[in-house]
């Protein structure tokens, strides 16, 4: 198993350039992050910056998130907002242009709040047909485009709590390369069975993400029995990575997790 850096989570202490190379010292070689911009579509001096830091650094970008409207003021997405379409159209220009200039493949989409006079079905069609028009952009770059669930009470009104929620909006845009993201923190918190349910969904997933529960922190500071999760997610042949994204207190180096044999 490779494990990733979450630098819009780890190394918060730090100015946000200056956590690729935090992760690199503490044995890092890839990274992730939320989009890491004010706006959709940043400027030119804006991601010559971002390149320049990874190059610096000498970690590989492995995972970054779609546009999320702000993200510290609340918002968790746009994807199921019609009103955001344009916002969403012109942000994956922007991504594209992220992607090809580092390789990186996989785009996480965060589905957005419930909005007053639009109906589940209504903000489910809002998400495909994103999902769609993102999966056709980004078609000949072979993205995993994902989708994810997040902890009900922590992140405001947010309709997907559950896998099934998930996939009932996988099955409805039918593109191959949209999948799901299984975070065990979000799940765990919502009560699903996180070791049965990366077995389960298995051919369903493609990127998975770490922190323990309560608190958000680092495996071992929580609840979670990880030995028993990671040795679920190997016994899957799952070969993708693992993404850290967990608060302090923060490891000086990569975790180093047992798994049951």
């Amino acid at each position: 198993m490779t494990f990733s850096a979450n630098v819009s989570i780890l190394y918060s202490e730090l100015p946000f350039l200056d956590r690729f190379a935090a992760a690199r010292a503490a044995g890092f070689t890839d990274v992730e992050c939320w989009w890491p911009f004010a706006s959709p579509t940043p400027e030119d001096g804006e991601l010559r910056d971002f390149y320049a830091t990874l190059e610096s650094a000498e970690v590989n970008l492995r995972g970054l998130n779609f546009f999320a409207g702000n993200m510290a003021a609340g918002d968790r997405g746009v994807l199921s907002s019609p009103a955001a379409a344009e916002d969403f159209a012109s942000n994956i220009a922007a991504l594209r242009a992220i992607a090809v200039e580092t390789g990186c493949r996989t785009f996480n989409a965060l589905y957005g709040h419930r909005q007053d006079g639009l109906s589940d079905e209504m903000q489910r069609s809002a998400a495909s047909s994103a999902l769609r028009r993102a999966a056709d952009a980004l078609g000949d770059l072979e993205p995993t485009i994902l989708l994810e669930p997040l902890t009900l009470g922590e992140n405001g009104d947010y309709p997907l709590v559950t896998i099934d929620d998930v996939l009932r909006v996988l099955d409805i845009t039918g593109e191959s390369s949209v999948r799901l993201l299984f975070d065990a923190y979000h799940l765990h918190n919502n009560g699903a069975d996180i070791v049965a349910d990366v077995v389960r969904h298995a051919d369903r997933i493609g990127h998975i993400q770490i922190a323990d529960s309560p608190g958000r922190g680092a495996p071992g500071t929580g609840d979670i029995d990880f030995a028993a999760f990671l040795a679920a997610v190997e016994s899957t042949g799952y070969d993708g990575f693992i993404g850290c994204e967990y608060r302090e207190p923060v490891p000086q180096v990569m975790p180093t997790i047992p798994t049951r044999g």
